[in-house]
């Protein structure tokens, strides 16, 4: 289609895609188009060429180039990107990435935060795109954290996360949790990531149960209109200047 606007989604292992931001983005009218690592050349890719560029999550952290040297590569393409303030969304281990571009250190966290649980807005992520959030329990899989990006703007918290969403400026937003995670395909993740649930003691099941209770209370017309909301909310002040 003529003058379609695209999304670019980097994707680091195969179940974690953009989930229910996927329909969300085609619904706003634009083309989606994953960037595989460990398959597509990151080097290849104009930095600035796509109208949205979303880094997604992955079980590694930023900080180990030497075993993992694509995130070099990776880097340089977030932060031209970044310099350029071109729209960009990080999720979970893209948040990291975004943060590490923009001169902040990522690190491990004193304690894994694995589950579902809900956040804490500050009074900016009240007022931003997270406020439909601030009621529905999000998916948090992660044992790194970062520090705030200078210039930028905290949105929300857990008592394990002092960084869970940040801003800076209207077109870049960084997720610590995971608010593309739906109710479609999370069998996938405690296959994908068995060996990091076992490390932890993550009850499985107990996790799994959880999940699937979420998914019921979603299934009513209120619950699926508010998650619909807070997708549609969630990515209404980037597209606002794409």
């Amino acid at each position: 289609m003529v003058g379609r606007k695209i999304c670019t989604a980097i994707r680091h292992v195969a179940f974690e895609d953009l989930g229910s931001f996927e329909t969300a983005f085609i619904e706003a009218g634009y083309e989606v188009r994953y960037v595989d690592v460990g398959l597509d050349d990151l080097d290849a890719i104009a930095p600035t060429a796509s109208d949205l560029l979303v880094v997604l999550g992955g079980p590694i952290g930023v900080y180990e180039q030497d075993r993992y040297p694509f995130l070099k590569a990776e880097l340089r393409l977030i932060g031209a990107r970044l310099q350029a303030r071109r729209p960009t969304i990080g999720v979970c281990l893209g948040a990291q990435l975004m943060a590490s571009a923009l001169g902040s250190k990522v690190y491990p966290c004193l304690e894994k935060e694995i589950g579902f649980a809900r956040m804490s807005l500050t009074p900016e992520g009240r007022g931003s795109c997270l406020s439909a959030f601030e009621h529905i329990p999000v998916l948090h899989w992660h044992g790194d954290t970062f520090d705030l990006p200078a210039g930028a703007v905290r949105l929300a918290s857990t008592k394990a996360c002092l960084n869970q969403a940040f801003a800076l400026g209207r077109e870049i937003i960084g997720f610590q949790f995971h608010p593309e995670a739906g109710a479609q395909g999370f069998e996938r993740w405690l296959i994908g990531h068995a060996v990091e649930l076992g490390a932890a003691g993550v009850d499985v099941s107990s996790l799994r149960e959880t999940h699937l209770s979420l998914a019921v209370e979603q299934q009513t017309d209120a619950s699926k209109q508010l998650r619909s909301d807070a997708v549609r909310d969630a990515i209404h002040d980037l597209r606002a200047v794409l």
